[in-house]
């Protein structure tokens, strides 16, 4: 840890019905623009585009004070953290993307088509050598519920997802993710609730 404890204070924040306390506000990061060619990242480490300013200067004010950052160990996400001036305090490879296994690398218009797949069957799948979306929520969450304090997140598009299934379940793969969005959730004991979703600069 390198330490923030003089951003921890956050009088404003909506307080526990249980407890009286305020409840933490968990922020979650999608990375910047992926440096892929086309291709899905996936576990792949590659670079990120972190050379939009502006944007970057606007989504640091939008996150505001935080506790902490954690990030996953990817490049790319680590670069979008250090960008923003909010440098990984510890890395978790619990919050790295989801592993697509024989599609990693595969450039989008290659992608199997599988045709008209439930939410639930599609959170099921597994692609060849890799992990399902199931699989990779089963890694993310046990690593939220550690969360006690305002914290940023800095990781993938998947590992926000995760995060929202705790509300809505399989439907949470229905949600955009858009590179450099804020995604904005609270969390009462065991109870999580959404603040706002794929927040992006103007």
């Amino acid at each position: 840890m390198t330490g923030h404890s003089a951003r921890d204070a956050n009088p404003g924040a909506p307080k526990s019905f249980a407890t009286g306390q305020p409840m933490p506000r968990i922020l979650l990061l999608r990375h910047a623009p992926s440096l892929t060619g086309g291709r899905l990242a996936g576990r792949r480490d590659v670079d990120a585009d972190v050379s939009d300013r502006a944007a970057f200067d606007w989504m640091r004010k939008r996150i505001g004070t935080v506790a902490q950052t954690i990030s996953s160990p990817a490049r790319r996400c680590v670069k979008t953290a250090e960008n923003l001036g909010l440098p990984p305090d510890n890395m978790s490879d619990s919050l790295w993307e989801q592993h697509y296994g024989s599609w990693e690398g595969m450039k989008y218009r290659d992608l199997p088509d599988l045709g008209p797949l439930s939410a639930a069957d599609l959170a099921q799948h597994c692609p060849a050598g890799g992990e399902s979306f199931l699989d990779m929520s089963a890694r993310v969450l046990p690593e939220l519920q550690l969360i006690r304090q305002d914290t940023l997140i800095v990781a993938h598009a998947g590992t926000v997802r995760a995060a929202l299934s705790q509300v809505v379940g399989h439907a949470a793969l229905s949600f955009a993710v858009a590179p450099l969005s804020l995604t904005i959730m609270r969390r009462d004991g065991d109870v999580w609730s959404v603040e706002a979703v794929n927040i992006t600069g103007p």
